[in-house]
């Protein structure tokens, strides 16, 4: 949302270009009737425009993300019909993703503004207001003539800030609140994207354990014939079998739904059957990339809320110094004592803000590190089993073991298999989102 400067601003077009309605004002809340019966007086012209006051040292302007320059990326080959690819779900989703066209205008609408026409229209209404106040002083109406001073006063504040710079600072910040908004749609379609890959190696996974229990049942069936296990065994292990197709089946419906909210997000045809392409690895050379420290200062200068959180600060300090100004900075006074706990509140607030993203951002780092060493593990464990499957071969074509033993050190084989892809998949996800901390400044 547009904060109360810029909505001040909008008004004031409004009011340049619909005319004043200056009878239908109601008196400023909190003013006496004695104050009301009080002529004013106003400037019969509106100021001039005066050259912008150099910033003082300690002065916060806001501005674009500190992100370092980016070469361009490589083109992506489109995606076949009927699916979508890791490399393409960015491009797809900000090009087709209504909410994200939305944001895309309403970014468009604030970027087109012109200041200096909204300069010339506000300098038209202070005019207005100015010969609308004195005319209504000099013929006695005093109380119509306080409001349109109030309505001056108000309009002159916008004026004195768009003069500043104030106003264009809001604008400029409203528009990276609303692209952190196009981010974090992005970002959440491939966190979707990725849960979606890992629910489909998961119900491969079932569809493994499906087929040995199927087997496991083919013996015990035969075992209780031969009278060597009883019938509770044989129908317990078929309740788990039951138990494990309902998984599937619940598994499988919940994948359909994630697709089709994954096929709404890029734009697609929602069919719930969308295929996925498979995920990129994530290269020794990226991870070896990672530099905490270089990365943490990326972060914070790319994040939008440390951004928001050093504009409210900034404004606490605005209040405190316009409360000290007000009480001659006495510190008997009780409204400016208050007023400095206030501000030293701000202050905490704003350093909490802080610890807490550095502290997420080092936490977002070492689940990268660690699942770099599970992967390394899983890997080194999928060797082994693959020699000790290697070998079951060999007793299986010498005779020594059952087709049902090999079978039972195949699905050992794919289980690790599994795991090996499962711990690849966590790598990526802790990877991509430590890039969208770096590059973007968004923690997940």
């Amino acid at each position: 949302m547009l904060n109360r400067k810029i909505i001040a601003a909008l008004l004031a077009v409004a009011i340049a270009l619909c005319g004043v309605s200056v009878f239908a004002a109601d008196p400023v809340q909190g003013e006496t009737p004695e104050q009301a019966e009080t002529a004013v007086t106003v400037p019969a012209e509106a100021p001039e425009e005066e050259p912008a006051a150099a910033p003082a040292e300690d002065t916060y302007v806001a501005g674009p993300t500190a992100e370092a320059p980016q070469e361009a990326p490589a083109e992506v080959a489109p995606d076949p019909v009927g699916s979508v690819s890791f490399a393409n779900l960015d491009s797809r989703v900000r090009e087709n993703n209504f909410n994200m066209l939305a944001l895309t205008e309403t970014i468009a609408s604030i970027q087109v503004v012109d200041y200096d026409q909204m300069k010339d229209d506000l300098k038209d209404s202070l005019k207005l207001l100015a010969n609308t106040s004195y005319y209504l002083s000099v013929t006695g109406n005093s109380f119509a003539a306080n409001s349109v001073q109030q309505q001056y006063d108000s309009l002159k504040d916008t004026w004195d800030d768009l003069k500043d710079g104030k106003i264009q600072e809001d604008y400029d910040a409203a528009v990276r609140q609303l692209e952190n908004a196009q981010d974090q749609i992005v970002m959440a379609s491939e966190s979707l994207y990725i849960a979606l890959v890992e629910l489909e190696q998961n119900d491969q996974s079932l569809g493994r354990q499906l087929n040995a229990l199927d087997r496991t049942l083919q013996e015990l069936d035969l075992r209780y014939q031969l009278g060597q296990v009883s019938s509770l065994t044989l129908q317990q292990t078929k309740a788990g079998r039951t138990s494990l197709v309902s998984g599937r089946q619940t598994l499988g419906m919940n994948i359909d739904n994630y697709k089709a909210q994954l096929e709404m997000l890029i734009g697609a045809e929602q069919t719930g059957k969308i295929k996925l392409q498979a995920l990129p690895q994530v290269s020794a050379q990226e991870l070896a990339a990672m530099d905490l420290e270089k990365d943490l200062a990326a972060a914070k200068a790319n994040s939008y809320d440390l951004f928001a959180a050093k504009r409210t600060l900034d404004d606490a300090k605005e209040d405190f110094n316009d409360t000290g100004k007000e009480y001659a900075f006495n510190d008997k006074q009780y409204q400016y004592i208050s007023a400095q706990h206030t501000w030293e509140a701000a202050q905490h607030t704003y350093n909490a803000t802080l610890q807490s993203f550095e502290n997420s951002f080092r936490t977002l780092y070492n689940q990268v590190k660690d699942y770099q060493q599970v992967l390394a593990a899983a890997k080194t464990a999928l060797e082994v089993e693959k020699s000790n499957y290697a070998v079951d071969q060999l007793k299986y074509e010498q005779g020594t073991i059952s087709k049902n033993a090999l079978l039972t050190a195949e699905d050992d084989l794919s289980t690790a298999e599994d795991k090996v892809t499962s711990a690849a998949i966590d790598l990526f996800a802790a990877y991509n989102n430590y890039r969208w901390a770096v590059d973007r400044g968004i923690l997940n």
